[in-house]
């Protein structure tokens, strides 16, 4: 199943561009233009680290959005969902450690429910 190409453009959008951009702005806004571009003098991975320091916003931003209309800030991903069948028949050996386990689960519960009878005899109000 191929991609849609308007979904993968509306998803790095919102996961790489807005967080970006909202850092920018944000830079702008506090210290000017010097201070957007020191991020870019420093070395190192300059949009990495405006992305995270844009993140908060963006979650912001794509919440609001999924409010307007849910799926537009957060896209829903497409996923493939497969049947997988069972196994049919089972092998006798097989059978018989399920019938095994099933007994196993009997007696473990049944211990389990004389204990809670117990505590709730020595509980205060118990009968």
């Amino acid at each position: 199943m191929g991609a849609d190409p308007f979904d993968s453009l509306r998803l790095a959008l919102m996961q790489d561009v807005l967080p970006v951009g909202l850092a920018v702005v944000e830079r702008a806004r506090r210290g000017g233009a010097r201070d957007v571009a020191d991020v870019f003098g420093q070395g190192g991975d300059p949009l990495g680290q405006l992305r995270e320091e844009g993140e908060d916003a963006a979650r912001q931003v794509r919440e609001r959005l999924d409010r307007l209309q849910p799926g537009l800030g957060n896209p829903v991903m497409k996923v493939d969902v497969k049947d997988i069948p069972m196994a049919v028949s089972l092998s006798d050996e097989a059978s018989q450690g399920a019938s095994d386990d099933r007994a196993e689960l009997q007696l473990s519960l049944a211990r389990i429910s004389e204990r809670l009878s117990l505590l709730e005899q020595r509980l205060p109000g118990g009968s």
